[in-house]
């Protein structure tokens, strides 16, 4: 594992033979992380990493800087390899709660600047993860949330999809909490 930009940039982990994830490529990470930077900036943000896997999206976040970054991942591999990975680093602003991200979600009393989920592309509940998000109130407002899945998926008919990006067999859509002002001025005309 690679982390492509930021203070911990171009610095290498070697993942477990026995990890039970497929971690986002190194091309589909940078450029989407690329995207992103168009639109926000990490520097002080918190966030949130949903199936986190090796965590490397949870590092490329502490590597620009985010002030507070919480993942959750359910499998014990993954989860002591990011935690190794954060002593390694020594870095105090990463939070790795080991547990099921659908158990997560509606107890979380927390909202975040930027969200990212990489669930397994065959999860049955994969479909309903934007929807959860936002009803558990999440996102702060002006807040991204990021969705990575297969290119059987389609979230644009969702009231705060903004955009998908393909890379190779990679797809993200981004979602935007628009927020309640913009809401109420799209609500008017009706």
């Amino acid at each position: 594992m690679r982390i492509i930009s930021g203070k911990y940039g171009r610095r290498r982990f070697d993942v477990p033979t026995n990890i039970k994830a497929r971690p986002t490529t190194d091309f589909a990470r940078e450029n989407i992380f690329n995207v992103l930077e168009n639109y926000i900036s990490f520097e002080g943000l918190t966030a949130l990493d949903l199936f986190a896997g090796t965590g490397a999206v949870s590092f490329e976040l502490l590597s620009r800087d985010c002030r507070k970054v919480i993942c959750v991942e359910a499998h014990s591999i993954q989860y002591n390899f990011i935690r190794k990975v954060m002593q390694q680093l020594g870095d105090k602003n990463l939070v790795p709660v080991k547990g099921d991200v659908f158990k997560f979600i509606p107890s979380c009393r927390e909202q975040f600047d930027f969200i990212f989920a990489d669930p397994p592309y065959d999860l049955p509940e994969l479909e309903t993860i934007p929807s959860l998000v936002f009803k558990a109130g999440l996102l702060k407002p002006d807040g991204i949330f990021v969705l990575e899945h297969s290119r059987n998926n389609d979230f644009s008919s969702l009231a705060q999809f903004d955009q998908q990006r393909v890379y190779g067999s990679v797809n993200f859509s981004l979602f935007r909490n628009i927020c309640n002002e913009k809401k109420e001025d799209t609500n008017a005309g009706e």
